[in-house]
């Protein structure tokens, strides 16, 4: 087990919770604040650990500080401001931002983090709910090796992989290019499982096979029963992807890139938000398809 830490987790979210959850059970010293104080009290119910009031009580006596909410707007209300985080970091702790957020808000964090004698690392992750609460998610960081390095045995609690991708906001980068990969896989199992229905096909039988060959994706093995089934209520919703696409679609054009299937997908997304799908799973692209043969 490694040296146990004194940390603060700021957003009990559907990631959030968990994650402070195995911080807690691997012997480290975790503080918690969430927006919505119930949260908070739930889960010093199930985990030893403290909680306050402001995100910078949270995070006066840590070393990490870590964020986990929603978007960038929401990063900054905890992180800025006379309650926020960095009114409360000590000089030579670590604020890591689990958010899915853009890397414009990673380089304002980490001037904002320097200026306050702090460090800061950008850390995004992927593998869902279920990958948060089994400890088996993908951590992209973006920040310096030093503090990445003092950073790591923590991380490495509910982490498959950490892997530092580069500079302040390699960490976002990377997560968008995650998204931007799954978005297209998701549009095109969607349309060749759609093309199985249509032609009266078995939709597992077909799966079954060429799951084992080159089309095999995560995306195949853990959503297309599900798709099949015309299950949608859980997962990462539309909503959240659609952010996380304006966000991609927004840094392309800072870098000149060019992204047609992804600029496509994205409204194939509003589409089902405006049919009520905002917080199905991702997979829901699929019921676009069959809502406009219907």
């Amino acid at each position: 087990m490694a040296e146990s830490r004194n940390v603060a987790f700021v957003g009990l979210g559907v990631m959030g919770y968990p994650m402070a959850g195995h911080l807690a059970a691997a012997g480290h010293q975790v503080t918690v604040y969430n927006r919505t104080e119930q949260k908070a009290e739930d889960w010093l119910k199930k985990h030893n650990g403290s909680s306050r009031p402001t995100p910078a009580e949270a995070a006066s006596e840590a070393e990490i500080v870590f964020m986990c909410v929603g978007n960038d707007d929401d990063v900054r209300s905890v992180a800025h401001g006379p309650d926020g985080v960095f009114s409360g970091a000590q000089a030579g702790s670590i604020v890591v931002d689990h958010t899915t957020a853009s890397m414009e808000l990673a380089e304002e964090l980490d001037e904002t983090a320097h200026l306050s004698g702090c460090t800061f690392l950008d850390a995004p992750l992927s593998g869902g709910q279920a990958g948060a609460d089994n400890a088996q998610l993908t951590i992209m960081v973006g920040g310096d090796q030093d503090t990445f390095d003092r950073a790591f045995p923590v991380l490495d609690v509910y982490a498959k992989i950490a892997k530092l991708m580069g500079g302040v906001g390699a960490g976002q980068l990377t997560k968008m290019v995650n998204q931007v990969c799954i978005a297209g896989i998701l549009q095109g199992l969607s349309e060749g499982l759609h093309l199985a229905e249509k032609a009266g096909m078995d939709i597992g039988e077909i799966v079954e096979v060429i799951s084992n060959g080159a089309a095999q994706s995560w995306q195949m093995d853990n959503r297309a029963a599900t798709m099949a089934d015309r299950f949608f209520e859980y997962g990462f919703a539309v909503n959240w992807m659609r952010k996380d696409l304006d966000i991609a679609l927004r840094t392309a054009r800072r870098y000149g890139a060019r992204m047609p299937l992804s600029a496509l997908v994205d409204q194939f997304y509003a589409d089902v938000q405006a049919f009520g799908g905002g917080r199905w799973d991702t997979s829901s692209l699929i019921e676009r398809l069959r809502r406009v043969e219907e």
